[in-house]
């Protein structure tokens, strides 16, 4: 079979589809945004609370559609959601290019950007790698979720020089184009399932009895292919708990990675030596994202998770105590690990609820938790507003980090149960 002529299973080519596609979503996107803010609420005359707004709405949208693209991505597969994401973004950029006022600017960046983004650059490439792993599902996901930090490195430094050379308005071309060219091609690649082409979950062989490996070598439950129903889900603890931990974390991260190069300039830094750290702050998300995701399916997955929320807690402290460039180096750092919790997060949702209704399941998950990435970056800017200064913020930061990382560790014993 084709499938099978490089002796290579068929969910890894999976797994860098749409590695390849977050790639183009974060560094033209999610990045993007960051090297937009600024040059282009000067352009439109506008303050840094509505500027963070468009995006807070963004993210309220993502929350609203995020339980029907689940429904559609578990009845017709992730593929035709990705391609309608990609057209829908690629025109969306191109016509931002054109806007002249903060309402026309909200018709487009919440009429087809974000609302495609959220779709088919988050929610589609999750259920997509959820769907042909299981004993691997923490590898796998990370490998995906590490090309989020992959666009900051690979795609964010270019359309940084694009936008610092010929102003945001040709970035904004860039993108679009980018969308297009490249989006479409990859999403013509995408298989829904290994059931679909014959095939089962991590490779495992048709003809192999599943039963005689788990007698004689004693697995984690979490490795059987689980069927929990979203209804089930949704009544259990487990759910909010998650739904409770990643509200928090989203407040938290999504108000300092909008405000990211904003914050920096803030501290004394160029805006150049802010995108550079922005750069930065992506290649080191990828190197923390990598190796911890691929440590995971060997320890404990929600408390690591706590573990890394700590670490951010503490990490906040820097800037709030030095201004120079090792400190900033150092709180970027140690923020990046934040980045890794994503992909191990998801990986926890997968080992508690499977996989024939993960899409659903993160879909209503999405529609509560997303709210915290909603107040966030307004919050953020509306303290910058006010005080001009972020430090208010920071101090709130690590409050939200460590509660969010308590809420991660009341989980732990639930999933050691799934190993007994």
């Amino acid at each position: 079979m084709l499938t099978q002529l490089s002796g290579l299973f068929y969910g890894w080519r999976m797994v860098a589809a749409s590695a390849a596609l977050r790639v183009l979503g974060s560094g033209l996107h999610s990045f993007g945004f960051t090297i937009f803010f600024l040059p282009l609420s000067q352009d439109l005359n506008l303050s840094r609370t509505a500027t963070s707004f468009a995006f807070s709405l963004a993210r309220a949208e993502g929350a609203i559609e995020g339980p029907i693209v689940g429904h559609i991505l578990d009845r017709y597969g992730p593929r035709p959601v990705m391609l309608t994401a990609v057209l829908l973004m690629g025109v969306g950029y191109l016509i931002l290019a054109t806007v002249d006022s903060y309402a026309m600017f909200l018709v487009v960046y919440l009429g087809m950007i974000s609302l495609a983004h959220s779709g088919g650059f988050m929610h589609a490439p999750m259920t997509l790698t959820n769907s042909w792993f299981i004993r691997q599902r923490a590898r796998a996901i990370t490998l995906s979720s590490a090309s989020f930090s992959a666009g900051g490195v690979l795609i964010a430094p270019v359309l940084s020089a694009i936008v610092l050379t010929w102003g945001w308005r040709s970035g904004a071309v860039f993108s679009g184009v980018m969308f297009l060219l490249f989006g479409v091609p990859l999403c013509l690649t995408i298989r829904r399932s290994p059931e679909s082409m014959g095939l089962l979950p991590d490779g495992d062989s048709p003809s192999a009895t599943p039963a005689k490996p788990l007698k004689q070598e004693p697995a984690p439950r979490s490795l059987k292919d689980m069927e929990v129903t979203a209804g089930e889900a949704f009544r259990s603890f487990t759910f909010w708990t998650l739904v409770f931990g990643n509200a928090i974390r989203n407040m938290a991260y999504h108000g300092i990675s909008t405000h990211f190069v904003p914050m920096m300039v803030w501290k004394g830094a160029s805006q150049t030596q802010a995108a550079f750290l922005l750069s930065s702050f992506a290649l080191l998300g990828l190197i923390a994202t990598l190796g911890l995701g691929w440590f995971a399916d060997r320890v404990n997955k929600p408390r690591l998770v706590s573990t890394i929320l700590f670490i951010a807690a503490a990490g906040m402290l820097l800037p709030l105590f030095g201004n120079s460039m090792w400190v900033l180096w150092l709180f970027t750092a140690l923020f990046t690990c934040v980045e890794a919790t994503y992909a191990v997060g998801w990986a926890v949702v997968g080992d508690f609820f499977g996989r024939k209704h993960f899409a659903k399941i993160r879909g209503y998950m999405s529609f509560f938790y997303m709210w915290g990435g909603v107040a966030g970056p307004v919050i953020a800017g509306a303290i910058f507003d006010r005080w001009q200064t972020y430090e208010p913020l920071l101090w709130g930061l690590i409050g939200l980090f460590a509660l969010a990382g308590v809420t991660f560790r009341m989980l732990s014993k639930k999933w050691e149960m799934l190993r007994a």
